[in-house]
């Protein structure tokens, strides 16, 4: 069985929104700013006075202990096939228990299905495919969608040869997207904070998979 996961190489992204507009294309997605089953979140600061800004794309990270289907109470949040966290729309009773113990916020109420609606990793397309909307169409190459299971897929090839870290590890979800460290020593420090954990694959094989090199 398929493990279906993401790595964002984030480092790459310019923000020209065409990952949101294409998967708003590709899955019929409801309209509006606040509408968004994938979007880049922004974070200001600075350094020194130095001010920057860092862009995080994200979505919903289809955790392996996912709280939001836990708490749904009619089984309309379930796990499917190749670890991709669904909802049935016919089910949902918009009780919103899922909004509240997403820790990544990323679900929201589709007025049109009249129920919570999320990212998908554009399920339907995957077997003609083999990818999703939003990698397809990144103009930077930020996105690789892939197979963790399959050590010839090309994320499995990235994740081997890169660090990464994943965003609210300690929420103790199991996240499946992954964050890659930036090549550039300064981007990286204005964008991990010193409490994120980072992983080469082997540390993360042993700590997620129980699997010893």
């Amino acid at each position: 069985m398929m493990n279906y996961a993401m790595a964002l190489d984030y480092q790459n992204c310019i923000n020209c929104k065409a990952c949101e507009t294409a998967c708003k294309e590709e899955n019929g997605v409801q309209l509006g700013a606040n509408k968004q089953r994938i979007w880049v979140g922004i974070v200001e600061g600075s350094i020194f006075d130095k001010s920057f800004i860092n862009l995080y794309p994200s979505q919903c990270n289809h955790c392996e202990t996912a709280p939001c289907v836990s708490v749904c109470p009619t089984n309309a949040s379930y796990v499917a096939a190749g670890g991709i966290v669904q909802v049935d729309y016919k089910k949902c009773i918009l009780c919103k228990g899922c909004m509240e113990a997403c820790p990544y916020d990323a679900r929201f109420v589709d007025d049109t299905k009249v129920a919570v609606d999320k990212c998908t990793f554009c399920d339907h397309r995957i077997e003609e495919y083999g990818t999703t909307a939003c990698q397809t169409t990144c103009p930077t190459n930020v996105r690789m969608f892939g197979d963790l299971d399959d050590d010839s897929s090309d994320l499995v090839k990235l994740l081997k040869k890169k660090r990464f870290f994943f965003l609210k590890e300690k929420s103790n979800t199991r996240p499946k997207l992954f964050y890659i460290v930036p090549d550039s020593e300064n981007y990286a420090r204005q964008s991990i904070s010193h409490e994120t954990k980072i992983y080469t694959w082997d540390e993360y094989l042993e700590k997620y998979r129980g699997v010893r090199g």
